[in-house]
């Protein structure tokens, strides 16, 4: 049985308007209030929900993950929260960090229905991404994202992301195996 640790880390990191932090046990009831009524927004791009999905167990499970991801320097994951009054917008983390000769981590990020196209997403990924660079010291930065999700490449593209081709059958999503478009940054890219 594992002994449970609200968090671990604090590194916290702040941009206009946002700031990222280790999710924490605490956050389960506006974690799961905002996903619930984000789901049909953010359904189409994620694999599927467990029965279980928004159980304060699955939850606590998750939060488990972060940790021992962080622990091991595999994983960067942080909460989007509001400034001004610690509102959870979303998510954006580092996964899968790859050191060695690779020195890459792939990039995920979400937010709730009610804060999209209010740059909070945009904010989150630019903050995420000299995180990685500037302190973690990668080299490269990937994402993916379905071919229909345009606002997910417009996102991508207008942070410097470069469009390096496309995926088949790359990630299982809501029950299917999808195509993806990959993008990548790399730290001598310019960032915008």
């Amino acid at each position: 049985m594992a002994v449970w640790r609200e968090t671990s880390w604090d590194e916290t990191l702040t941009g206009q308007g946002i700031r990222l932090r280790a999710p924490t046990l605490s956050d389960y009831e506006g974690w799961a209030k905002l996903r619930s009524a984000s789901r049909t927004h953010t359904e189409p791009w994620e694999p599927a929900w467990t029965s279980d999905e928004l159980s304060k167990g699955a939850f606590r499970r998750r939060i488990e993950r972060y940790q021992a991801d962080r622990e091991a320097g595999l994983g960067y994951p942080f909460f989007v929260v509001r400034s001004r009054d610690d509102v959870l917008l979303g998510a954006c983390n580092l996964n899968n960090v790859r050191r060695g000769v690779l020195q890459s981590a792939d990039i995920g990020y979400w937010i709730g229905s009610p804060y999209v196209r209010k740059g909070h997403t945009r904010g989150a990924v630019r903050r995420v991404l000299a995180f990685a660079f500037d302190e973690l010291r990668l080299h490269r930065v990937e994402a993916a994202c379905q071919p229909s999700n345009k606002a997910s490449r417009q996102l991508l593209e207008s942070v410097g992301f470069i469009h390096e081709g496309r995926s088949r059958s790359f990630l299982n999503i809501a029950g299917e195996w999808r195509d993806h478009d990959r993008f990548a940054i790399l730290s001598s890219d310019l960032r915008t």
